[in-house]
């Protein structure tokens, strides 16, 4: 029976100090023409990989994901920890096992054409399906391989037992369908709030071996950079979730180790030329029943303010928020909403608190929500 329609839409501010985060193919930082102006703008292909390493550091690596076009190797290396067959006759078999897929080769030899997404235990379980008879299989003939490796449901093995960033990312398998895997979560690209100018870093080094009279750099460069109050948003799906898991508390923890990884990572881009990392000044969780709604049309006209760029912005968000549910209706099922800005004084507080409700530390939003998609998923289940 299909799980009811249940959208997690995740809206973070993060204001980011000289940086460049993700660069273009010039080495400067990306950029979007938005609202007429030209904004800072990191992609969302480089947030989800910081998020999907920001995982690495909390979930056992056996229940984690590769992405990698040596598929082959990997195999390759696990019969041989699992059997007792030498290297040669260990890629012999990984060849044969993933022979029936059909998978593209790549330029070079043992590699695919393109990147293949694959949890490790899925890849532990087709090692299995011929670690206790390895030596008998490497003996046979390549026909009498092949034969018996029909016989072997290797696709099934990648189809399920998905890991929670298989599951939450997707899988894009263009010469097997079967093996696709529909993603719960969507990253937009984060943009600034307001208009941006590329700026550069000119910069030497000494060389510290120069014991002549000679003076000067022994190196020059420049890195281009800028710097932004970003808007960033996210959503998933919890009930495309729990189809790609089949478990729905396992999908609960997902959505948990998501949203933590994805407020809390940062891309690594010349990380260590500006110490960039910063964690956001707004966080705000909403949950839907209806479609995913990304506020970012709050900023269509740039934020010109000289200052208080980040309460600026958080006021913008509450009103767009608010002004979305009034006019369109569907109201959320649970919102709630972590900031760092002052109570006291201003208005900002006050405006998140009536779009989102009272603010909580982050730990409390996460547990809030857990308790809720808990309540939600009971309440669907017959």
């Amino acid at each position: 029976m299909p799980h009811a329609p249940t959208y997690i839409d995740i809206h973070l501010l993060q204001t980011v100090p000289p940086a460049n985060l993700n660069r273009d193919d010039q080495g400067n930082p990306k950029e979007a023409y938005f609202g007429g102006v030209r904004r800072s703008r990191v992609s969302s292909q480089a947030w989800k990989r910081a998020t999907r390493l920001h995982f690495a550091g909390r979930v056992p690596e056996q229940d984690l994901a590769t992405r990698t076009k040596r598929i082959a190797g990997k195999l390759t290396d696990r019969i041989v920890e699992t059997s007792d067959v030498d290297a040669e006759a260990a890629a012999r078999l990984a060849a044969a096992l993933l022979a029936p897929l059909k998978i593209s080769a790549g330029k070079k030899a043992g590699d695919t054409a393109y990147l293949f997404f694959y949890g490790r235990r899925q890849l532990n379980a087709v090692a299995a399906l011929v670690a206790d008879q390895a030596a008998d299989l490497a003996a046979k003939d390549d026909t009498a391989l092949a034969d018996h490796i029909k016989t072997l449901d290797v696709q099934e093995a990648f189809r399920t037992g998905h890991p929670i960033d298989v599951a939450l990312f997707g899988r894009m398998v263009a010469d097997i369908p079967a093996l696709n895997v529909d993603a719960a979560t969507q990253v937009a690209h984060a943009l600034s709030t307001h208009a941006t100018e590329a700026e550069f870093d000119y910069f030497t080094a000494v060389d510290d071996e120069n014991e002549t009279e000679e003076t000067g750099a022994g190196m020059i460069g420049a890195i281009g950079f800028n710097s932004a109050t970003l808007y960033r948003y996210a959503t998933v799906g919890l009930h495309q979730l729990i189809d790609n898991l089949s478990d729905s508390e396992a999908a609960i923890a997902a959505v948990d180790e998501f949203i933590n990884s994805f407020a809390r990572s940062a891309p690594t881009g010349y990380q260590n030329s500006f110490a960039h990392r910063t964690l956001p000044s707004m966080a705000a969780v909403v949950v839907r029943s209806d479609q995913p709604v990304n506020l970012v049309s709050a900023f269509e006209e740039p934020i010109t303010a000289t200052s208080g760029i980040a309460a600026a912005s958080a006021r913008r968000l509450a009103r767009e928020h608010t002004a979305a549910v009034r006019n369109w209706g569907n109201t959320p099922t649970f919102t709630a909403v972590s900031h760092t800005f002052d109570t006291e004084t201003g208005t900002t507080a006050k405006d998140l608190e009536a779009a989102f409700g009272t603010a909580v530390t982050f730990d409390t939003l996460q547990s809030r929500l857990r308790t809720h998609l808990t309540g939600t998923h009971q309440q669907d289940t017959p």
